[in-house]
Parts: C-alpha cells; sequence; structure tokens
C-alpha cells in the first residue's frame, strides 16, 4: 500500500457502529450533536447492504476487518485506507440524490484500475441496489453522460488517458481531476457493460480482484474482460476489447451518429460545439470510434448495430413515411443522435401524441441531443424548441431537468434581452400543468422521494415564471418561519427552492434572517441550502456584502467561498458583481485555491458561464493577459474553455437570436 493512504483520525468525535453478517465492523464518526441527532444513521443503515451488494457483484470479500466513515469540516479521502473522510452534508443527510460514500469506498479499497470513473459508475450499482424506488441508474444520464458531453465538446478537452509529458506540474495533475476524468470515464464503461453485458462485465472485474493491491493500468482490466468474453458463449465482438476501448480511451471526444431513415446510411462524425473549430490535438485513430448501438423500430427493439468506420448502409434502419427509429436505445452508448428531418419529426408527434411509448431516458436524451445539436448548427433551433411541447404532458423528472438544464442556456443568453420575456411567457405555459398536477396530489407538497425531484422543478420554474399562486406559497411559508424561528414548517425538499424565491422576493430583513439562520444552523445539508439561497436577492448592497464575507473564514469557510461566489454569479444581478470581485481579488483567489484546488476551475466557469458579447470576449481575454505572470494555476483550462465557448455563443446568437425571439412569441400567444 502508497504510504500516502495511511490516514489517522484524532479527535473527540462521537461514533455509532454495528457488525455485518460477516463481522466487519462499520463506524460513523461525526461530531457530538450531529449523532445525538441520529444524523449518522442512515449512513450506517445504508453502508452494510452496499457492501454486501458489492461483495456478490465482485465475488468477493470486502479486504479489511472495519469501515469507518468520519466527517472532517475539510474534506480528505485517504481511499484505501478503511476510513474515509468527507465532508459532513455529504455523509449526513435523511433525503439524498446520491449515495457515493460507501460505494467508493468498496470500490476504491478494491479496483486494480486506474480510471477515476470506476468508482463514479459502480456507486450507481450499489446505490440502486440499497434503495430500489430512486431509479439512481437512469440519472446516470443526468449526472454522468450529459455533464461530460458539455466539455467533451469542446476543442480543449483531453482524452481520458493522457501521456506521461503531459501530466507534469502539480496544476496538470490537479486538472485530470476533472469532468472528463469522472463523468466521462463512468459513461464509458457503462457503455462497456451494455455491450458485453452486465454478467460479463461483472465476471471481468471479479477476476481483477486477485491483483486488488498490486500496481496495474486500465489495460490489464481489458485483459480480463477479454478473457471473460472468450469464456462466454454468445458474446461476440468485432473487436478485441482492447482495440475498441482504446479508441474511447486514448482519444477525446466522442462522435454523433447520423442515420438517414430514407436510405439506411449510418455516418459518425467528431462532434464539436463550435463546427469550424481547429482540433490541435492528434489522435492515432483519426476520431473514429467503434460505435456499439443499441436501437428500435417503432416499438420493436432491433439487433444491436456496430459501426466500424466513418459510415455504413444498414438496410433495416430505412423505414417507410408511418415509423420512426429511435438509436442508443437507454442511452446505453456514449454519443449523440442525429436523423434526417422526417425522422424527427415523426419522433416529435410520436413525443406528442404518447410519449410513455420512448423510455423515459431517450425522451431526456431526444431533448438533450436536439438541443445541443442545434448549438453546433448541425440541425435548426426552431426543431430543438419544439422537442419541448409535449413537456405539458411530462411528469417524469429525468426529461424535465435535461429540458431546463438546456434552456438554462438559452436563460444565459437572454436573460438580458427582449427574447426573455417571451420565453418566459412560454414555459409558464408549459410548466403550470405540473405545478397544479403535484398541487392537486399533494396540498402540503410533501412527496416520497422518486417524485420530489420533478416537485422542486414544478414549483422552481413555476415560482421564476409568475405562476398563479407560486410565490405567494413560497413567501407564506418563510414569513411562518420568520414568526417562529424555532419551527420550520418548510419541508426538507423544498427548502432550497422557498428560501431562495422568498430572498429574492425580500429585502434585508428577510436576508438577514436568513443569515442568521445560517450562523445557527446544525445540520450541514441545512447550511448548504442557505448559503445558496442567500445568493438569491436581488439587492446589490446585500450581494457585494456576501461577496466580501467570502474573504472572511470567521463569516465563510475556506472551502466553501468559491461555490458561494459561484451561487452569486449565477444571480443575473450578481454576476458582474462577482466577475468585478473575482478580478480585483485575483492574487488572494490563486493564492489561496490556485495550485491544489479542484475548486478553482468551477470558480473560472462560475463567474464567465454567462459571457456572450463580444465586450465580454475581451474582458475575458484582457483578465487572461493581465493575469499571466500570476497564472491560472489548475484553472488554466477552465479558461480556455471560457474563451472557447464565450466565442460559440457569440456566433450563435448572431445567427439564431431572431428565429429563437419569433417562436417564442408564436408559441407564448
Amino acid at each position: 500500500m502508497s504510504t500516502y493512504l495511511i490516514a489517522f483520525v484524532v479527535s473527540d468525535f462521537k461514533y455509532i457502529s454495528a457488525k455485518d453478517k460477516k463481522g466487519v465492523l462499520v463506524g460513523i464518526w461525526a461530531r457530538k450533536k450531529a449523532i445525538e441527532d441520529g444524523q449518522g444513521n442512515y449512513a450506517l443503515k445504508i453502508t452494510q447492504p452496499i457492501l454486501e451488494f458489492f461483495e456478490k457483484y465482485y465475488n468477493t470479500s470486502y479486504p479489511l476487518s472495519k469501515s469507518g466513515m468520519t466527517m472532517i469540516k475539510n474534506k480528505t479521502e485517504p481511499w484505501k485506507t478503511g476510513v474515509l473522510s468527507l465532508t459532513e452534508r455529504r455523509l449526513f443527510y435523511t433525503i439524498r440524490r446520491r449515495l457515493p460514500m460507501a460505494t467508493i469506498l468498496f470500490a476504491s479499497h478494491s479496483l486494480p484500475s486506474d480510471l477515476c470513473g470506476f468508482a463514479s459508475y459502480v456507486e450507481y450499482l450499489g446505490a440502486d441496489y440499497a434503495e430500489p424506488t430512486w431509479d439512481m441508474k437512469d440519472q446516470t444520464i443526468l449526472y454522468d453522460l450529459q455533464r461530460a458531453f458539455a466539455v467533451d465538446s469542446l476543442t480543449s478537452s483531453h482524452p481520458l488517458s493522457r501521456k506521461e509529458e503531459e501530466v507534469n506540474t502539480p496544476s496538470e495533475i490537479s486538472e485530470m481531476f476533472n469532468t472528463i476524468s469522472y463523468s466521462k470515464g463512468a459513461a464509458v464503461l457503462k457503455m462497456l457493460s451494455e455491450f458485453l453485458t452486465e454478467p460479463v462485465f461483472a465476471k471481468g472485474l471479479s477476476v481483477s480482484l486477485t491483483f486488488a493491491f498490486g500496481s496495474s493500468v486500465y489495460t490489464d482490466l481489458w485483459d480480463h474482460l477479454q478473457k471473460a468474453v472468450d469464456q462466454t458463449p454468445g458474446v461476440k465482438l468485432p473487436y478485441s476489447v482492447h482495440e475498441i476501448m482504446n479508441r474511447w480511451i486514448l482519444q477525446m471526444g466522442f462522435p454523433v451518429i447520423t442515420i438517414d431513415t430514407r436510405t439506411g446510411n449510418v455516418s459518425q462524425k467528431h462532434f464539436l460545439l463550435e463546427p469550424e473549430a481547429v482540433v490541435d490535438r492528434k489522435s492515432e485513430f483519426n476520431y473514429e470510434w467503434f460505435v456499439p448501438i443499441k436501437w428500435m423500430k417503432k416499438q420493436q427493439v432491433q439487433d444491436q448495430l456496430w459501426l466500424l468506420q466513418k459510415s455504413a448502409l444498414h438496410k433495416p434502419m430505412k423505414v417507410s413515411k408511418n415509423e420512426w427509429v429511435l438509436a442508443n436505445l437507454h442511452v446505453s452508448g456514449y454519443f449523440r443522435v442525429n436523423y434526417d428531418l422526417g425522422n424527427w419529426e415523426r419522433l416529435l408527434s410520436q413525443l406528442e401524441s404518447g410519449h410513455q411509448v420512448i423510455p423515459v431516458v431517450n425522451r431526456a436524451q431526444i431533448l438533450d441531443d436536439a438541443f445541443n445539436l442545434a448549438r453546433a448548427s448541425i440541425i435548426n433551433i426552431t426543431l430543438a424548441l419544439r422537442t419541448t411541447k409535449y413537456l405539458l404532458h411530462e411528469r417524469k423528472y429525468i426529461p424535465w431537468e435535461a429540458a431546463l438544464r438546456n434552456l438554462n442556456y438559452f436563460f444565459q443568453l437572454f436573460d438580458r434581452s427582449e427574447v426573455y420575456g417571451a420565453m418566459q411567457a412560454y414555459l409558464k405555459k408549459q410548466v403550470k400543468p405540473l405545478f397544479e398536477y403535484f398541487g392537486n396530489i399533494s396540498s402540503n407538497w410533501t412527496l416520497f422521494f422518486v417524485l420530489r425531484f420533478t416537485q422542486i422543478i414544478a414549483l422552481s420554474l413555476a415560482c421564476s415564471t409568475g405562476v398563479e399562486g407560486c410565490r405567494e406559497l413560497t413567501r407564506n411559508w418563510f414569513k411562518k418561519w420568520m414568526q417562529n424561528p424555532h419551527n420550520n414548517v418548510i419541508h426538507p425538499n423544498l427548502r432550497s427552492t422557498v428560501y431562495c424565491n422568498a430572498i429574492a422576493a425580500g429585502g434585508a430583513e428577510e436576508w438577514n434572517f436568513g443569515w442568521q439562520m445560517f450562523q445557527k444552523a446544525t445540520v450541514a445539508a441545512e447550511a448548504v441550502k442557505l448559503r445558496s439561497a442567500l445568493a438569491c436577492t436581488k439587492v446589490p448592497w446585500l450581494l457585494n456584502r456576501y461577496l466580501e464575507y467570502t474573504m472572511n473564514p470567521e463569516k465563510i469557510r475556506k472551502q466553501d467561498a468559491t461555490s458561494t461566489i459561484g451561487y452569486i454569479a449565477s444571480n443575473i444581478i450578481g454576476q458582474s458583481l462577482a466577475w468585478d470581485f473575482v478580478r480585483a481579488n485575483w492574487d488572494y483567489f490563486f493564492k489561496m485555491y490556485g495550485t491544489g484546488s479542484f475548486s478553482f476551475s468551477r470558480l473560472i466557469s462560475d463567474i464567465t458561464y454567462r459571457f456572450c458579447t463580444p465586450f465580454e470576449l475581451s474582458q475575458l481575454k484582457r483578465f487572461q493577459k493581465d493575469n499571466a505572470e500570476t497564472g491560472f494555476g489548475s484553472g488554466t483550462r477552465a479558461l480556455q474553455q471560457a474563451i472557447e465557448k464565450t466565442t460559440a455563443k457569440i456566433k450563435w446568437l448572431a445567427e439564431n437570436k431572431e428565429p429563437v425571439h419569433q417562436w417564442f412569441l408564436s408559441e407564448s400567444a
């Protein structure tokens, strides 16, 4: 074991513990009050079944006699020591979106691979086993695949595995622990599992665990998986695991697959958000991939297709005018899909007449692919906008979240222009049925886990677009809390949305109350909700004061400063304030976070994400030039990406602003 993985924790924490069926002692260590309030109970309860699941999945025993989790204010992660230390809010919450801790712990103990994405992928398997009603496996499309697509479609991306000469300095090492490493890694491994089949994938991993405590690289894993394939009748691959996966690991980016249902022609092309961008990084594979395509025709699942060259004819994909083709079924592959216009029209017709026929994750895929294809000038922007019309009838979380993530791009571009009013009117019409649906089935707005995220979207979007009754609802809840601070009647599911809307609608009184509650918060998750909501105010002097607080560790902890600035930058009033603040204090922020903090690149992304004008681009380039001597450390790539994204937005706006405006006007009339 590497010496840097040894960890000691010296504290006055309390703990709770229990042994699993095989005698492994699981312990949760934290502040005395957190333990006494029962905040560790769920973590203790859920760790044991997750460990049991992975023992069965990998066909091997957990390698240690104990597993400890401890909350430490400044998170560190000595992964393979038998003790996992992490921030309090990630260990303790009663209802949560993800269950990464125990799964990462087990996977990091066991998997002999240098692919960071392994833990990100397998955490969903453990979470899905422990909480099967939460639909965690489907959510990989949101939290890994679509996240990875966003940065892997830029020329400034990088391969999952990089050459030694590219990684020399601490900043370059820090840059490796990013969205590509974790989210793309998880998405590519999910694709591998899909085309191998889950049993073969698990069998290969099980064999690889016999080398768990030795040195290894990802190519060793390909060897074990290939042996599992060779030993499994009925599983046939067009090339070896090495040959297939090298194209996904050793070159950056991903393809867009174009299917012409008039002829059956299937082709691939390296997908770039800026189609005229020049790719400087060379690839020995010429940016072509071996692509496994699962697909369906009308409502019938078809045999998997492998696209092994630039273009090929696949006659079963030639369909009549009454049929449609849907590719990347269940979003099993790491690629986008485009169709001929006729097939797009038939898919849109199916969504509006009976969207349940299309799997829920593919409804999200259609939305996300269409908007990004439009951003890349591959399809017309109005075609992408039309994919949102069926949302009047959608009640599932994943499609709504995919839609709002893409519409958020429109918010960035248009919330300072005349387009915004028409856009708000259209979205108000679309979300009103969803808001009323939750109001009708649950008068007190408390639902079980599987629906809570859709419920949050309904409340948040309804309030921001002015649906009647929404803002009054949130203001009244918040007012009741202000009148009785010791009795918060707002359901935990809805607090982030309620806090933000109430503080945005209020003034100094509401903000100061929120600040007091933030300072008194004893539950970390509650503190995060309040810290984020405080950035929602529309009062400039409050936002400027809040920015100043980020430089005072007595008010905002050091590890929370960059995310707090990001929250403020997401506010249309706060964006320019945050940008000016960071520029004015760049030397301070670089000294505090620039060389070793993974959050530093996120700070640069957050304060520049609204940039879309030539003036803002010139400011960005000036900022790069003025601070060249100080440098940008682990944020260097993020700054390059910000310039690239801003350039693409300027070009896109010049071509699309007017048709987008006219479409929203016509659909909101």
